[in-house]
């Protein structure tokens, strides 16, 4: 029975309509920030480094530069403070883990 009230709330966390990305793409992570009483919608742009997981426990990892340091954020991919998911560029990688890019200056 544990089991099956697991898979009712996968199922219903995945019917949130998400973008088709592979790791490689740079994305733009439209994110809702709650300061005080007011919210607003705050980007956060980078190349996907990583995708991980299944079900409702999936996440992915972006990467970007800010004022000459890297900046790495891991996102659950159906959390509720993700408003959209925006694909700006498509990647051309054969690897699954972009982990190299940590030490690489990414150009966006």
């Amino acid at each position: 029975m544990r089991v099956k009230a697991i898979q009712v709330i996968d199922q219903e966390l995945q019917k949130k309509q998400v973008a088709d990305f592979q790791v490689g793409d740079t994305l733009k992570v439209h994110l809702k920030v709650k300061e005080g009483d007011k919210t607003r919608v705050q980007v956060f742009e980078g190349v996907c480094l990583r995708k991980r997981g299944e079900g409702a426990g999936k996440t992915f990892s972006v990467i970007k530069e800010t004022h000459g340091d890297m900046v790495e954020k891991i996102f659950p991919l159906y959390s509720p403070t993700i408003e959209k998911i925006q694909i700006v560029r498509k990647g051309k990688v054969r690897r699954a883990r972009l982990y190299y890019l940590r030490k690489k200056k990414v150009i966006l």
